[in-house]
């Protein structure tokens, strides 16, 4: 006990030299712990960017380029799925919800999606949390309404209420436009910090209804073409016989909602016009990119899997999220652990600054172990005391890592939830973590034996002569 007395009153006589060695050491500590929570709560949000979905159907290519082009919005899907292959499956006995995704079209770089309500009612991200709405609401009837993620509306300086112009394509610069189909900003999403806030959603309706007098992948001109308006009292029509036929059954569809279809249907539409169910298929898709799955047990998962890789009507390709996410990431491996490296060697480098303070300290401290040695202490007493003068550093380097971090992590908290989707919590250290300070300590401990030696040799050489 008497030697750590005598350590800690060496190194209050060196206070300032001291408190710059466990400064640095703090910080490296305190970065070394933070890449770490960082790359393990990236990890744990990247696997939890798409959230109880249980299987992403596309049509059949790798299992990673359907991940990125239908969770991520990155790339491309190969082919598409015909709509009564959706259907069949949505209507699975097994099949508790289904998201429809239609992608293809952009907006100054951000993608667009066509989907259904079902995506703002099952939809899920990180751990299971719902998508909520922080402005406005979700698309309704009017197939031209849009709902904004929440970087595209800070990005683009959008509000409730503006018109957009959607562009054909993904690219970021596009020679053609839907400029007779605006859209109207009707919602705003709250941030996740997934692909959710740099997409455009809108109905699949609207995505049909954007395309729907083009022949050819060309726009229509003239006569031919149809306009918004012209588009949105079809669809308000055919809302409203669809209403009137689910109150009032077959014999619902009488004389006056069929005046209504006929009133604002053109040319185009008039064959369709007969009934409300040929009605409603004039704005349904008929293709569509993808589709997620919420399955009622868990254990079908597989089974269902195996049927959809095996569906004769079309070739498609069922994927687990959380597999698919793993094989992503393991692609990933090689930056993550350069990153964890880099830390590494900051710590190296705190301790090796530390190694350097008490070596250079050692020629100045001559006549201080001369003194000890005339007081019946041995060479031994001498080492001893160097180690624990650098194992005390070490220490306090490591609490106060521990204490940055913890006041960095609770001042950045909420920031970085909300703009990059990580959650970094403020728990205790984990087991791993405790195997590095453990780790850190140690090698500290191997350091001081470097300046415990020469202190030991010298003391042995000096014995009572002081060398001036």
């Amino acid at each position: 006990m008497y030697l750590l007395r005598l350590a800690l009153a060496s190194l209050g006589n060196r206070r300032f030299t001291a408190l710059l060695t466990v400064f640095a050491i703090a910080l490296s500590v305190c970065l070394l712990l933070a890449v770490e929570r960082v790359r393990t709560e990236a990890r744990a949000s990247f696997a939890n960017t798409i959230s109880g979905t249980d299987l992403i159907v596309g049509a059949r290519s790798g299992s990673v380029n359907l991940l990125l082009y239908s969770v991520f919005r990155i790339g491309n899907a190969t082919n598409n799925i015909r709509w009564d292959s959706f259907e069949r499956f949505a209507e699975h006995r097994q099949v508790k919800w289904a998201i429809p995704i239609s992608l293809g079209d952009s907006h100054r770089g951000y993608r667009v999606m066509g989907t259904s309500p079902a995506y703002f009612e099952h939809f899920r991200y990180a751990r299971s949390q719902p998508l909520q709405i922080s402005q406005g609401r979700a698309f309704a009837d009017d197939p031209f309404e849009v709902v904004l993620g929440a970087e595209v509306a800070k990005a683009l300086n959008y509000s409730l209420g503006e018109e957009l112009v959607l562009a054909h394509g993904v690219a970021a610069i596009s020679l053609l436009k839907h400029d007779d189909k605006p859209f109207t900003v009707v919602g705003v999403l709250e941030r996740t910090g997934t692909p959710v806030d740099r997409t455009l959603h809108i109905s699949l309706a609207g995505m049909e209804a954007l395309h729907i007098d083009w022949q050819n992948g060309m726009p229509a001109r003239g006569a031919a073409q149809i306009s918004a308006e012209q588009v949105r009292n079809w669809a308000s029509a055919c809302s409203q016989a669809s209403r009137a036929q689910t109150g009032q059954g077959e014999s619902g569809r009488g004389s006056g909602v069929e005046t209504r279809l006929n009133e604002h249907s053109e040319p185009a539409f008039n064959a369709a016009a007969s009934s409300a169910a040929a009605c409603e298929q004039v704005l349904q898709p008929k293709q569509i990119t993808a589709f997620l799955l919420g399955l009622n047990s868990k254990i079908a998962t597989f089974t269902l899997q195996r049927e959809l890789n095996e569906f004769r009507g079309e070739p498609l390709l069922a994927i687990l999220p959380g597999v698919a996410l793993q094989e992503l990431w393991s692609l990933m491996g090689t930056a993550e652990k350069a990153l964890f490296v880099v830390s590494l060697f900051v710590v190296l480098t705190g301790l090796i600054g530390m190694l350097t303070a008490i070596l250079t300290s050692l020629n100045e401290r001559r006549r201080e172990m001369a003194i000890l040695r005339s007081v019946g202490a041995r060479p031994w007493h001498i080492a001893s005391l160097l180690i624990l003068e650098a194992f005390a550093l070490a220490l306090a380097g490591v609490v106060l890592g521990l204490l940055l971090l913890y006041a960095g992590i609770a001042g950045a908290q909420g920031y970085v939830q909300a703009n990059y989707g990580l959650y970094l919590p403020l728990d205790l250290p984990t087991a791993y973590e405790w195997t590095l300070l453990g780790a850190i300590l140690s090698a500290a401990l191997l350091m001081g034996c470097v300046p415990a030696w020469r202190a030991y040799r010298q003391s042995l050489a000096d014995g009572l002569s002081i060398r001036l």
